[in-house]
């Protein structure tokens, strides 16, 4: 079983990609579930969700202890709390942000999980440029994809529009589909 804790904001859309990512696993014939945790419900609150990824039923239903991939929606987190606790040895760390791991001091965390398994991507930027909203959610998806492989682009593209149907859903492909594309670049590279 794969696990994935993704931790933001209220209105950033956290629930809604621990939603998207485990519709992408079912598409694939995987089975998903996908849940939230509240503190406080307002916009700009610390929200964690979770989901897990497995080949088979899945019965676990506590909190995700120790990810096997943490997704930081929001870099500022940092300077209140650890989202990397309990990531796996061998796990994966995705971070919205333009700025250089280094600048977010997470040289630490860097050095200590395998090459090429932490990974920024800017993707509120993204989101401001197909969306016009710093919704970073679907970008982060896409980049997943890339740098995870847990999933594939397809499967997230086709959870995004059954998320949002029509045009919004259309922008937000566009933006998963950017960040997917600057993560396999640097892995080429």
């Amino acid at each position: 079983m794969f696990e994935v804790r993704i931790h933001g904001r209220g209105g950033q859309g956290v629930v809604t990609a621990a939603e998207m990512l485990s519709v992408a696993a079912f598409l694939e014939g995987k089975h998903a579930q996908a849940f939230p945790s509240f503190g406080s419900e307002r916009t700009g609150a610390p929200v964690v969700a979770f989901c897990r990824i497995g080949e088979k039923e899945i019965r676990l239903r506590e909190p995700i202890q120790t990810p096997d991939a943490v997704i930081v929606q929001d870099p500022t987190l940092f300077k209140a709390l650890d989202p990397t606790e309990g990531l796996k040895s061998d796990g994966y760390l995705l971070v919205n942000t333009a700025r250089t791991l280094s600048e977010l001091h997470l040289d630490p965390v860097v050095r200590r999980l395998p090459p090429g398994h932490v990974t920024a991507v800017p993707a509120t930027e993204l989101a401001m440029k197909f969306i016009n909203r710093p919704a970073p959610n679907t970008a982060l998806l896409g980049a997943f994809a890339a740098e995870v492989g847990v999933v594939s682009l397809d499967s997230v593209l086709e959870a995004i529009l059954r998320a949002f149907p029509g045009k919004v859903g259309e922008a937000n492909v566009e933006a998963a589909k950017a960040a997917h594309g600057l993560v396999s670049q640097r892995a080429v590279v």
